[in-house]
């Protein structure tokens, strides 16, 4: 229309002036299509397949991790073009007090461990627990155990095998669970100098590290995967642990991996 009337020798700005249009969108020429989009929407693909609840920022760094320094508003692009967008989660409501702050917050690596239970179920119905511990200094999973039942002799079992791998931290924090409270537990720990930190009774915000971990280990994990035994489940969970560690980029860690993160934080990296 514009065309239109510039052919009856108005001018263009008024021409635009009077049906409501843009001189720059008018002007506009679409460019053509960059071959590198084609590049990275294969990559996206591939990563998405691996990774199938990753969003466009993990996608993005993963992106950056093999050398494609793409912008995340074409990410974006390309992801929902790709129709790969993940459904929206309505938020909980969380109540977590203004004055409370986490005593002990951990200054590095191997400094302050937190643990917690997971349970699942196989495909014939039978339980599975799995108990996860993780390092708040780096956000490196330390180690997540399946067990159809578990106690505080099992979880005494792991943090020994722990503590001879990586050394013992300063405290160990976590809920008042019966296989954590126990006394048995507790004065191992005690001999061993590490000072426990239960939380409160009904505050999950106060061992934010581990919950959060957990949430992503079942939407991650286990909401994706069918286990036919507790031995097929340990082997999936290892697997996934180790992806977590050295692949997995961390949105609190600046888009590092755990891994990079300790590192980081032992002067190694």
């Amino acid at each position: 229309m514009v065309e239109t009337l510039k052919a009856k020798e108005l001018p263009e700005r008024r021409a635009c002036q009077v049906l409501g249009v843009s001189r720059s969108s008018f002007r506009y020429v679409a460019r053509p299509e960059d071959p590198m989009n084609q590049v990275v929407l294969e990559e996206i693909g591939k990563i998405a397949q691996r990774q199938r609840r990753y969003g466009t920022p993990r996608i993005t760094w993963a992106l950056e991790r093999i050398g494609l320094w793409v912008n995340h508003k074409r990410v974006e692009r390309l992801y929902r073009q790709a129709g790969l967008q993940l459904p929206r989660r309505r938020p909980r409501k969380k109540r977590v007090p203004v004055e409370w702050r986490r005593p002990h917050p951990a200054l590095g690596a191997n400094e302050v461990w937190t643990m917690d239970f997971v349970h699942d179920l196989t495909w014939h119905g039978g339980k599975i627990k799995f108990l996860t511990v993780l390092d708040e200094g780096c956000r490196e999973c330390l180690e997540i155990r399946a067990e159809k039942r578990m106690g505080s002799r099992e979880v005494l079992e792991t943090l020994d095998e722990l503590m001879n791998e990586h050394g013992a931290p300063k405290y160990i924090r976590t809920d008042n669970g019966p296989e954590f409270v126990a006394h048995e537990l507790r004065n191992w720990l005690e001999e061993k100098g590490v000072q426990v930190l239960y939380i409160e009774p009904g505050s999950p915000w106060q061992n934010g590290f581990i919950e959060s971990f957990n949430g992503k280990f079942r939407d991650e994990c286990l909401n994706q995967e069918v286990f036919l035994s507790k031995a097929e489940a340990q082997v999936v969970v290892d697997w996934w642990r180790q992806v977590y560690n050295w692949e997995r980029p961390h949105s609190s860690l600046d888009g590092k991996t755990p891994m990079e993160a300790k590192l980081e934080k032992l002067g190694l990296n």
